[in-house]
């Protein structure tokens, strides 16, 4: 029985058991890192997403005021919102800038329930114009500067 055992070493090639499990430790700690460095790449795309949806919310709310073409009166508004099927949360507060009939506006929105704030946005809103009368002074404008086209 001897020299079976013995004829047969020489032949036999493989791994042992030690070597499989420092290989195997050594595969399951990349792969950890990998997974975690994904895990931090999808909660940074979604920030970012929430980031962008909560911006356009902003202003969108501020083309409403502007659009309304009224004078806005020294306040705080807040109220709710669905944007890109999710429900979302605004403060909208108005300000004296100090010049005559220009308005400050800040715009800050957040998930509901949530003190976090995703995005602040800050806009002005002046005096409303007679509609097209810009542009009659823009094109008066150009005109009277030799722009003629």
């Amino acid at each position: 029985m001897t020299r079976l055992h013995a004829r047969a070493a020489p032949n036999c090639r493989g791994f042992t058991l030690v070597e499989v499990m420092v290989a195997l430790a050594i595969a399951a700690l990349g792969l950890a890192a990998v997974a975690a460095s994904v895990s931090q790449m999808v909660d940074a795309a979604m920030t970012m997403q929430q980031r962008s949806y909560a911006n356009w919310i902003a202003q969108n709310k501020i083309a409403e005021l502007r659009l309304a073409n009224i004078v806005p009166e020294v306040s705080s508004t807040s109220g709710q919102t669905q944007y890109a099927g999710l429900e979302w949360e605004w403060r909208a507060n108005i300000s004296e800038t100090g010049v005559e009939n220009l308005y400050r506006v800040d715009v800050t929105v957040s998930q509901p329930g949530s003190d976090e704030i995703l995005r602040t946005v800050a806009g002005f809103i002046g005096e409303p114009g007679v509609p097209g009368q810009s542009n009659i002074a823009w094109t008066s404008n150009a005109r009277a500067g030799g722009n003629d086209q």
